[in-house]
């Protein structure tokens, strides 16, 4: 049977509910109503939103930033002169006090958290008339990439309130701008959180349903349904006062179990979804995964139930320094040993000390162990494998 919609079409202009009408009088009208699924609303993808909803709001992606950061702003520093390995130097002095507000740990920390929530990081160096250098990082959300008349960036723009300055990136400029790779843009780097962004959303959205449901009593959501004997609705009156009633006396966590009085034939009827149905845990815990993910951090090392990866956590730690944490210091390393070394000679390179990371110590001693028991290596040859000189002779 084929439908005929009331709006249709006849042939002469005349529609199907106006015919309808004509050939009976009394005839009744139907209709259609179309639900349809409301778009998500997601976050936005600039340095403040990520902030504010993974840094700040998220404890996930803030425990994930903090691991990497703190681990990453650890790890020692090396300064090189051809192969020669200087024990003092101004470069490593710089990095050790970049600023009168900062000491090198806090600097690198602030640095390599504005690569992960940005994708960017930018460094000023000021030098004063008496020699004295300092360095100061540029919040990325106030820095905008000047590009000459060719497309090429030729200078910082920092803004802090009304003012606004330049800070050049040419040869010999003040300004330095690190970026993780962006396949789409030229000039700006992409954030490692970014690609995190639809987990991080559905994992604070997870949050707030289950605040919100706290709020109101732990209970969810019902309709109180009015069914009297002789029939009749409620005034405006009873409407309000009842729906008053309820928010001041039945909702909140310290009024959760109290008793629901109806009278004047009132019923409640509980409109739930089974957490089968809903299954926020789960997508709770797999968005939690995904945050890790995307920032590089094993799962296990930070609690989140159901991965089962690495063996044990001594795996999952190292995996997470190899991974993570080297490839972030070493590239930035390499970025600001070409910026400073021009500075300081152009011969000084920067590298880190291997020997003192903390999470490869076990890997480390696992190395030395076997060059121990290399026998057909002499002893400075074993010393050189490690990283050593030749011992001295007496």
């Amino acid at each position: 049977m084929a439908l005929r919609w009331p709006w249709a079409q006849r042939p002469g202009g005349r529609t199907a509910s106006h015919e309808k009408h004509e050939k009976k009088e009394a005839g009744g009208y139907g209709f259609v109503a179309m639900h349809l699924q409301g778009e998500a609303a997601w976050s936005r993808r600039d340095y403040g939103a990520l902030a504010r909803e993974g840094f700040i709001r998220n404890p996930v992606a803030h425990r994930a930033l903090r691991m990497i950061v703190e681990a990453a702003a650890a790890v020692p520093w090396l300064a090189y002169e051809g192969e020669a390995e200087l024990d003092a130097h101004p470069l490593l002095d710089l990095l050790a006090r970049p600023n009168t507000r900062q000491a090198g740990p806090s600097f690198m920390e602030a640095l390599y958290g504005h690569l992960l929530l940005s994708g960017n990081a930018y460094v000023e160096l000021v030098e004063a008339g008496t020699g004295a250098r300092e360095m100061h990082l540029l919040r990325p959300d106030r820095v905008t990439v000047i590009a000459d008349g060719t497309g090429w960036p030729v200078a910082l723009e920092h803004r802090a309130g009304s003012a606004k300055r330049r800070v050049s990136l040419e040869e010999d400029g003040a300004g330095l701008h690190l970026t993780l790779f962006h396949p789409l843009d030229d000039h700006y780097g992409f954030a490692p959180l970014s690609a995190a962004l639809t987990a991080l959303d559905v994992h604070n959205a997870a949050a707030r349903w289950n605040k919100a449901l706290l709020d109101n009593s732990a209970r969810p959501s019902g309709a109180l349904v009015y069914a009297p004997k002789e029939g009749g609705n409620l005034t405006d009156e009873q409407f309000d006062r009842l729906k008053a009633e309820l928010e001041q006396g039945y909702a909140g966590t310290a009024r959760a179990g109290r008793p629901l009085l109806l009278e004047g034939g009132l019923d409640w009827k509980a409109m739930s979804l089974s957490p089968r149905d809903m299954d926020f845990m789960e997508a709770r815990n797999g968005a939690a995964r995904d945050i890790a993910l995307a920032l590089g951090v094993p799962p296990m090392l930070l609690g989140i139930p159901g991965d089962n990866t690495y063996a044990n956590y001594q795996e999952a730690n190292r995996a997470f320094y190899r991974l993570t944490i080297l490839p972030l210091v070493g590239r930035v390393a390499k970025e600001l040993g070409a910026f400073l070394g021009s500075r300081f000679g152009g011969a000084v390179r920067l590298w880190v000390d291997l020997d003192q990371v903390e999470g490869l110590s076990v890997e480390r001693e696992a190395f030395w162990r076997r060059v121990n028991d290399a026998t057909f290596l002499s002893d400075d040859e074993k010393r050189e494998a490690v990283g050593y000189g030749p011992a001295k002779q007496r």
